[in-house]
C-alpha cells in the first residue's frame, strides 16, 4: 500500500463543492471514480480543505491510499486521462510517509477572492469572479480588513451551517490589492469557518462601495452576530490557493 500526495486544479461551476455527495456532483466523487477504474479498488481521498458549490481551486493537496503498484507519474496520467470530461486535472503526484495526511498535516490555508471592478458583463470570466460594477475603493477595504487580522471570535462571519466546534480562528493576513480592473483580496490562517472568507469578502466589499464606513467592519466583528453580517459574497469569486505543510516542500512534477 502506497500513499500518494497529489495536487488538484478544478473549475468548481459544475460541482457541487469539493466533498463527496450522494445525488449529486463532486470533485472528490470524480476523483474516486477515476481511481476506482484505474485501480479496480474503492479508494478514499483526502484533502487539505473543503469548498463549495461554485468555488475553485489552484492547488488544493490531497491523498490516497492506493494497492496497486504505479509511479506517481503513472498515476497523475492516469488520472488526467480518465478526467478529460470534467474541469479536474491533477498536476503534481508523489509517494509520501503513511503519516503524512492532506488534511490533518496542513498548518495552512491559503484562499483568494477575485472581484472584476468594472461595468461591462464578464465574458471570459464568467464564473469566474465577481463583478462590483461601483468603483471600489481598494484601499479603504485594506485598512478596514486589518481589524479581522489576529485571533478573533468570527461569530458574525460564520455560516449558520458551520460544523467547527469553535467560533475562534487565527487570520493571519488579509490582503486587498488591486490588479487594473481587478480587486483581489488574499487570505491565509491555519482554518478557516465555513463561508468565513466569503463573509469578509462581501462585508469588504460593502467598505469600498462607500456604504459601510471603515470602522464598521471591527464593529461587526465585535458584534460575534450572524445578523450584523452586510453581505455574503458569491462562490464562484473565490478559489483555493495553496496549503501550507511543515516541509512547506512543492511537490515534484
Amino acid at each position: 500500500m502506497t500513499r500518494f500526495a497529489f495536487t488538484l486544479e478544478f473549475d468548481g461551476t459544475p460541482f457541487f463543492g469539493l466533498q463527496r455527495q450522494k445525488n449529486a456532483p463532486s470533485v472528490q466523487g470524480a476523483v474516486e471514480a477515476a481511481l476506482e477504474k484505474i485501480t479496480g479498488e474503492q479508494i478514499a481521498v483526502f484533502s487539505a480543505g473543503r469548498t463549495d458549490s461554485g468555488v475553485h481551486a489552484l492547488a488544493m493537496r490531497c491523498h490516497a491510499d492506493i494497492a496497486k503498484a504505479m509511479t506517481p507519474f503513472r498515476l497523475m496520467e492516469a488520472l488526467n486521462a480518465h478526467m478529460r470530461d470534467v474541469p479536474v486535472a491533477v498536476t503534481a503526484c508523489e509517494a509520501v510517509p503513511d503519516e503524512w495526511h492532506a488534511r490533518f498535516s496542513c498548518i495552512g490555508r491559503a484562499y483568494e477572492y477575485r472581484i472584476c471592478n468594472r461595468r461591462a458583463p464578464l465574458t471570459l470570466e464568467a464564473n469566474r469572479a465577481w463583478q462590483v460594477r461601483k468603483k471600489l475603493d481598494h484601499e479603504a477595504m485594506h485598512r478596514a480588513a486589518q481589524a479581522l487580522v489576529g485571533t478573533h471570535d468570527f461569530t458574525t462571519f460564520r455560516s449558520a451551517h458551520c460544523q467547527s466546534d469553535s467560533p475562534v480562528k487565527s487570520l493571519d493576513h488579509l490582503v486587498v490589492r488591486r490588479e487594473g480592473q481587478h480587486v483581489i483580496i488574499q487570505a491565509e490562517a491555519r482554518s478557516f469557518l465555513h463561508h468565513q472568507v466569503r463573509s469578509m469578502v462581501g462585508c469588504l466589499a460593502l467598505v469600498g462601495m462607500g456604504r459601510w464606513n471603515e470602522p464598521r467592519i471591527a464593529q461587526v466583528l465585535e458584534a460575534k452576530d450572524r445578523r450584523q453580517l452586510g453581505h455574503n459574497a458569491p462562490p464562484h469569486g473565490l478559489y483555493f490557493v495553496r496549503a501550507i505543510y511543515p516541509d512547506d516542500q512543492e511537490i515534484s512534477e
